[in-house]
C-alpha cells in the first residue's frame, strides 16, 4: 500500500521548505535555584555548564549502571540573571523524569516545576524556516521565549510561553500560527520524518535496558565535563572503543513488522527492529544490529522479510 498523498506532501514540506506542528506530545520541566547548573550537570550526560542563554542540548538520564532512564533536551532560558533551565521531553516521560531527578536533590538549592501545556508550544521546521521568520513580526518584549536547534533538514524553533504570561502567550502563539505561510503537518508525517531521519524515540527505540553508546546518539554525550550519574559505565565503554550492537536505520523488503521484531542471520539472533514507516512505497525501519553481522556483511531477516542496514562494514 503506497504512502498517502497527504503524508507525502507533508514530508516534502518538512524536507524541502517549511512546516509547523503543535507540540502536543511534549512537556516541560522548569529547573531553578542557585545550584541548578552544578546539580543538573551532574545528572545528565551532556555539558549543561556550557549552554549559553537561549541555547540547548540533547541529554540522556542514566542510572548508576549506565542504563538510559529517559531522554530530554535542556535549554537555558534567555536572560542575564541566575541561570534557569527548561527540560523538554515526551509527555509520557515527564513524571518519571521528575521522580528520578527529585531523588537526587539532597542539600541542593534546586526546584523542579512542571511548565506549559500542549497549546503553548509550537515548532517550525524545514530549510526555509529562517527566510520564513524574516517575514514575521515578533513582539518586543516577547511574551514567549524561543530556542532553536539544528536538524538534518533545517532549523527547529520551539516557542514556549513564560509561566506568568500563559494567557497572553497562548493568544500570541495562536496568532503567530495563522500568520505562518507553511502547512501544519500531521503526527503521522512527523513520525515518518523521525524514522527517515533515524532519530530514536524513548520507550520505542530506546528502552531502559539500553546503554548510551548503543543508541548511536553521540550528540547526547560529553566526555570531558566531569562526573555525572552513570558516567563510569559510559567512560568504560568509551575507552573500550565500541559496543556489541548499534542502532541504525534499515530498509525492509517484505511485510510491515510487528514490533519488536527479531533480526536473524543464518538462524542466529542478530538484533531487532523497533519502529518503521512506509514512505514512498519503501519501508524504512529503525533498530539494533550486532556488530559482527555488520562487519561480515551477513544477510539479515525478520519474520516477514529481509532487512538492509544503513550502516556498512567499517562504520
Amino acid at each position: 500500500m503506497p504512502t498517502s498523498t497527504s503524508i507525502t506532501d507533508e514530508l516534502a514540506a518538512i524536507r524541502t521548505s517549511a512546516a509547523i506542528y503543535p507540540l502536543i506530545s511534549r512537556a516541560f520541566l522548569r529547573i531553578t535555584g542557585s545550584d541548578a547548573t552544578r546539580w543538573l550537570n551532574g545528572m545528565v550526560t551532556n555539558n549543561i555548564a556550557a549552554v549559553a542563554p537561549g541555547e540547548g542540548n540533547y541529554n540522556f538520564l542514566l542510572n548508576a549502571q549506565g542504563r538510559i532512564q529517559g531522554d530530554c533536551t535542556i535549554y537555558r532560558e534567555p536572560g542575564d540573571g541566575p541561570a534557569t533551565y527548561l527540560l523538554e521531553t515526551d509527555k509520557s516521560q515527564l513524571d518519571a523524569i521528575q521522580i528520578h531527578l527529585d531523588k537526587f536533590i539532597i542539600m541542593d538549592d534546586v526546584e523542579l516545576t512542571p511548565a506549559f501545556t500542549e497549546d503553548e508550544s509550537l515548532i517550525i521546521l524545514g530549510p526555509n524556516t529562517p527566510a520564513l521568520l524574516q517575514h514575521l513580526s515578533l513582539p518586543s518584549p516577547a511574551p514567549f521565549r524561543f530556542v532553536e536547534a539544528s536538524t538534518p533538514h533545517g532549523i527547529v524553533l520551539i516557542f514556549t510561553s513564560a509561566l506568568v504570561e500563559l494567557r497572553a502567550a497562548t493568544a500570541t502563539i495562536n496568532a503567530l500560527r495563522s500568520e505562518i505561510s507553511a502547512p501544519e503537518v500531521s503526527t503521522e508525517a512527523l513520525e515518518a520524518f523521525r524514522i527517515l531521519s533515524a532519530i530514536p524515540k524513548f520507550g520505542v527505540d530506546i528502552r531502559e535496558k539500553d546503554l548510551p553508546q548503543e543508541t548511536a546518539q553521540t550528540r547526547a554525550l560529553h566526555f570531558s565535563k566531569g562526573c555525572y550519574l552513570g558516567q563510569e559505565i559510559v567512560e568504560r565503554i568509551h575507552s573500550r572503543g565500541q559496543v556489541h550492537r548499534i542502532f541504525t536505520q534499515f530498509t525492509l523488503t517484505g511485510e510491515m513488522p510487528t514490533f519488536p521484531a527479531p533480526l536473524e542471520s543464518n538462524s542466529k539472533p542478530a538484533g531487532e527492529l523497533t519502529s518503521a514507516a512506509l514512505i514512498d512505497c519503501t519501508i524504512y525501519a529503525l533498530g539494533y544490529v550486532r556488530r559482527e553481522f555488520l562487519e561480515t556483511d551477513q544477510p539479515l531477516s525478520y519474520p516477514g522479510g529481509s532487512a538492509t542496514p544503513k550502516l556498512t562494514t567499517g562504520s
